[in-house]
């Protein structure tokens, strides 16, 4: 709780993964992947609640294991391969009712902190925002990224105009960590979208934002906790 507002921490992992079959429940540094989310958000000083969503049984029981409550199985029609990530969160909102913001952590980034979870909820009431979503600088700049057509034809992603000659007078760019996504769930059923004009922006370093999607992401986390 932070000033009379109760925080529900939403860890939403579902059994199919396409690019790493079973990634939330590999063992990662000892213990699997999805303890490292339960850990941080239970040390969190500001997490009312720590809640694992998922439609599999296995995840669920190494979720309560952990730590984690687990108030309801998922609906398999929200554990789908298409299923919007927000209505994942919202479903789980409506399910523990009775807080003011949701704290979506996914699982695919372990290395996240609970310094990290309790930073991105001050930033967000300091800044008097509805929301707050983690970001880190990208290793290459967007302004030296280009599409390339079925020719083999490049295109800039950034139309920047003359590009300044040095890396270093590019404009600052940030890319979403995947890492931690605070909002006020009033304010959240309205927009269904952690991704407004209103959002503001926690930054986290590159260590803590590895987002694991594949087999190389997995390892590049196992190099940095060892």
């Amino acid at each position: 709780m932070l000033d009379d507002k109760r925080y529900l921490a939403v860890i939403p992992a579902r059994a199919g993964s396409k690019g790493l079959p079973g990634k939330n429940l590999l063992p990662l540094g000892g213990k699997p992947m999805i303890a490292w989310s339960i850990e941080a958000a239970s040390a969190s000083r500001y997490l009312d609640k720590v809640i694992v969503s998922s439609e599999d049984e296995g995840i669920l029981s190494v979720g309560r294991r952990w730590g984690a409550d687990v108030p309801f199985v998922r609906p398999q029609e929200l554990a789908e391969d298409g299923t919007p990530g927000i209505d994942v969160v919202l479903h789980a909102c409506r399910a523990v009712p009775g807080y003011d913001y949701v704290v979506l952590l996914q699982p695919t980034s372990p290395l996240r902190s609970a310094e990290d979870i309790d930073r991105a909820i001050e930033l967000c009431r300091d800044a008097g925002a509805p929301v707050c979503v983690s970001v880190t600088k990208p290793e290459k700049s967007p302004y030296w990224m280009y599409f390339v057509d079925e020719a083999g034809h490049m295109a800039p992603v950034v139309d920047a105009g003359r590009l300044p000659a040095l890396r270093q007078a590019l404009p600052e760019a940030y890319a979403l960590n995947g890492a931690v996504y605070v909002a006020r769930i009033d304010w959240l059923e309205r927009e269904r979208s952690f991704l407004t004009a209103e959002t503001v922006a926690y930054v986290m370093p590159r260590e803590r934002s590895v987002d694991i999607d594949t087999a190389m992401d997995f390892k590049l986390a196992e190099a940095l906790i060892a």
